[in-house]
């Protein structure tokens, strides 16, 4: 009760010092050792489409439970997005435009670290609010959880080189005289079609690597002080184990953000979340602790 009366600056105040105790622990969390590490892996379950089904359920039964605090939380997420927009309205910028609407999926696992933390205590059985999505700042796992995303980071700037350098060889280097001129070019010519398609095949590659490093690390992070080299291995192997199932919830996952991106990005307001609680579900069925040093994929 004490908790929820005090001011929010103190207790803002306070999650950053916890924050930054846990960020110091980051070499002794990430520092497992890789040989005894994957003689100790979680099991890895084999997955069926009617998982995805189940945990896209969990995740809006999550949602609708929990849709005050989360829509809270999540009107961030348009808000970035309207700024990455403008950031691209310039016209040296413009054939960015479509890689940074692209790129939310690629950030997207660290975006909703906060719905995992909030699924994970309602399963517990805690009582959930906004505030609990800020709890991750004090998880054992902070620092593992900190160098993941920041590893997402780095692969989101990657595409939007990848994405700038496809543009240059096909209709730039010059930047496009405007908005509808671009789209002229792009849809009604033979560069713009050889971008696209050169474009999706860049990107695929990217989402690819992100889906297969990401699709449980994060949830295991914050579940079990497994450590970053052993949640990500446990990843591929999830992936490597069920590559249709996931391939289809990459699919899924891409399909929600674009169609939660086209009305000014307002749409994410609800995709994101059911999308974080379902990402949790599915972790809860792709891995198991209590079965470790499963061979299988």
């Amino acid at each position: 009760m004490a908790e929820a009366i005090r001011n929010p600056a103190e207790w803002l105040w306070d999650q950053v010092k916890a924050f930054s105790r846990h960020i110091g622990r980051m070499a002794g969390v990430m520092g497992s050792d890789t040989a005894a590490a994957e003689a100790d892996l979680p099991h890895v379950r084999k997955l069926a489409l009617r998982d995805l089904r189940e945990a896209l359920r969990a995740g809006i039964k999550d949602f609708g439970a929990c849709r005050t605090d989360v829509l809270f939380i999540c009107v961030l997420y348009p808000v970035a997005g309207l700024f990455l927009m403008w950031v691209a309205s310039e016209r040296e910028w413009l054939p960015l435009v479509f890689p940074l609407i692209a790129g939310f999926a690629l950030v997207g696992p660290v975006a909703a670290i906060g719905l995992y933390e909030m699924s994970r205590r309602r399963e517990m059985g805690e009582p959930v609010s906004w505030t609990t999505a800020l709890r991750v700042l004090t998880s054992p796992s902070i620092g593992a959880i900190f160098v993941l995303g920041l590893f997402l980071l780095a692969v989101f700037v990657a595409w939007l080189i990848a994405a700038r350098m496809v543009y240059d060889l096909t209709l730039g280097p010059g930047a496009p005289v405007s908005i509808a001129a671009f789209a002229s070019d792009v849809l009604t010519t033979a560069p713009g079609w050889w971008m696209i398609v050169i474009g999706f095949a860049v990107g695929f590659v990217f989402a690819a690597l992100v889906l297969a490093t990401s699709v449980v690390s994060f949830p295991l992070l914050l579940d079990r002080p497994v450590g970053l080299p052993v949640a990500v291995l446990t990843s591929v192997r999830v992936a490597r184990r069920n590559p249709f199932v996931i391939a289809v919830w990459g699919l899924t996952v891409a399909g929600a953000l674009v169609i939660g991106t086209i009305p000014i990005f307002l749409g994410l307001i609800f995709v994101m979340p059911v999308l974080g609680h379902a990402t949790w579900h599915l972790y809860r069925r792709a891995v198991s602790l209590e079965g470790k040093g499963e061979k299988g994929g």
